[in-house]
């Protein structure tokens, strides 16, 4: 059995630890409040640009100038990995890692044999994971995350939209968790690049545009605006979702501190309760050896 300095110790440690985790879980809960409202009024506004972006590319399909929409065939791809600053969020980082691994295995097997597949981190955590692993990484923008804003998310989609441009790249994939709710993630994988038209079935209505001023400045303006604001509602899901898992991580540990408190309180009252017992029994030996004599 422990002696009672050995678990006073512990519990003084675990007492610090439970404050530690409650501030955290507190401050998780304030940024949780901000980045949910900023996805919540983010994503109507992101969701119908696609949805014209999308209609766009049907309506350009042979369209040389649709750049945006170009089908080529895959030789090179661009992962955009979205993960978080810190750790301290459950599986928050691992559920993107293990998601870039998986499409790496299943999808672009044969392209990440030949060294044709490259991985843009947006976070430290998916910078220092993927650093360390055999293949192309860019880091330019791992840090994007510590100061979300648009503009910084901007020059972002600037540089994947001249990749694409350019040829380097012939198909751009992002990977990032988007927020349900406080205790739920789910992990997403969309296509950033070329932009996907929408489904033969629907009814030309609804692809049929008249430009106004004319094509080629709707072109040149609403197509980069669309996936640069298609990319931030990505990273604000994102977001959102690493300040829900840092909470509910925080919240658990919080209780299982809790747990281990009454755990080692009750060893606490034990070995102490068997301490009294032993100086009692070693009293009354004494006393009872001192009659005998």
């Amino acid at each position: 059995m422990p002696n009672l300095k050995e678990v006073k110790g512990r519990i003084n440690s675990v007492i610090s630890t439970q404050q530690i985790t409650k501030a955290m879980k507190m401050v998780a809960a304030a940024k949780l409040r901000r980045s949910q409202d900023r996805i919540t009024q983010m994503r109507p506004f992101a969701q119908k640009l696609t949805a014209i972006l999308q209609n766009l590319s049907a309506s350009q399909e042979q369209n040389a100038d649709a750049w945006y929409s170009a089908q080529r065939e895959v030789k090179k791809v661009l992962i955009v990995a979205v993960s978080s600053d810190r750790g301290l969020c459950g599986s928050f980082n691992s559920n993107v890692f293990k998601g870039v691994l998986k499409l790496l295995a299943e999808r672009y097997q044969e392209q990440a044999q030949a060294g044709n597949v490259t991985i843009l981190p947006i976070g430290k955590k998916a910078f220092e994971f993927f650093s360390k692993r055999k293949g192309n990484v860019v880091g330019q923008f791992a840090g994007l995350i510590q100061n979300l804003n648009f503009t910084g998310v901007a020059e972002a989609g600037d540089f994947l939209m001249e990749e694409f441009k350019k040829g380097n790249y012939d198909k751009i994939e992002i990977v990032y968790n988007e927020f349900k709710n406080v205790a739920t993630q789910i992990l997403r994988t969309e296509q950033f690049l070329p932009v996907m038209p929408v489904a033969k079935e629907q009814s030309t209505s609804e692809v049929d545009y008249i430009y106004q001023p004319d094509k080629e400045e709707i072109i040149t303006g609403l197509i980069p605006k669309s996936l640069k604001v298609q990319l931030f509602k990505a990273l604000l899901d994102s977001n959102a979702a690493e300040n829900g898992a840092r909470m509910t991580a925080m919240d658990k540990a919080t209780e299982n501190a809790g747990e281990l408190l009454k755990e080692l309180k009750l060893t606490y009252n034990r070995t102490r309760q068997a301490a009294i017992t032993k100086e009692i029994l070693e009293i009354v030996a004494g006393a009872e050896a001192l009659k005998s004599a």
